[in-house]
């Protein structure tokens, strides 16, 4: 049977927040498509200028999907969804059958959508990212340096994730310590989440207008998590 679509998020959130090696997406995307596949992004959790680097996670793998994904984010919570392809991909698709939404066009929605991107650009929100994103991650690798259970820092922009592990060289899951750290975090104000198989990695993925002293309170609140455990 030959496969009729490839799906993925360019930033491995669910797996984790994970770098794969350069060129990894792109060796897949043409295996995709030589086998007959159209390659989807999903862009629910990268887009908009959160990665920092690229206004699109794809971005970050220099690869162009056949159709891409937008929800949540693109109209700042009210709900607007977006599919994003070719015209020949729509065409056929028409072609064979039909769309139907009751909500479709809804005109609230898209100047909500509009509004989200005009202040995208006048607060420089994507250069932000990349910034603040930067200045988190060197918080949270001097965090690493402190504490044995951070075994890695990783992520782009404004997605980041923290591995906590119970042993760095066999790279032990810290399951449980992670839940404990969420929940120590929260007390201090600040609420993350957690990703991987393992549910051992601190998910950090902020609002947009995410700044400097944010970052230095999420570190601050990261290192009194730790230090309690």
């Amino acid at each position: 049977m030959r496969p009729a679509a490839f799906i993925v998020d360019p930033g491995f959130c669910t797996n984790g927040i994970l770098e794969p090696m350069p060129g990894y997406l792109g060796q897949v995307f043409d295996r995709m498509r030589t086998a007959g596949a159209v390659c989807i992004a999903d862009e629910v959790q990268t887009g908009f200028g959160r990665c920092g680097a690229h206004m699109w996670g794809f971005g970050l793998h220099g690869v162009t999907p056949d159709i891409v994904t937008l929800g949540k984010p693109v109209a700042n919570g009210y709900p607007l969804g977006v599919v994003v392809t070719r015209r020949e991909i729509m065409d056929s698709f028409m072609s064979r059958t039909s769309f139907f939404s009751t909500f479709g066009g809804n005109n609230v929605a898209c100047v909500a959508g509009m509004a989200v991107l005009d202040v995208l650009e006048k607060e420089q929100l994507q250069a932000s990212a990349q910034n603040v994103g930067e200045h988190l991650k060197a918080g949270l690798r001097a965090l690493q340096r402190k504490h044995d259970l951070i075994g890695d820092v990783r992520g782009m922009g404004l997605v980041i994730g923290v591995e906590l592990v119970t042993d760095r060289k066999k790279k032990t899951p810290a399951t449980k310590e992670t839940k404990r750290v969420l929940n120590l975090m929260r007390d201090h104000g600040v609420l993350v989440g957690y990703e991987g198989r393992s549910a051992n990695i601190v998910k950090i993925r902020p609002p947009m207008p995410f700044k400097i002293e944010h970052a230095d309170q999420t570190v601050d609140a990261m290192d009194k998590a730790l230090r309690a455990l």
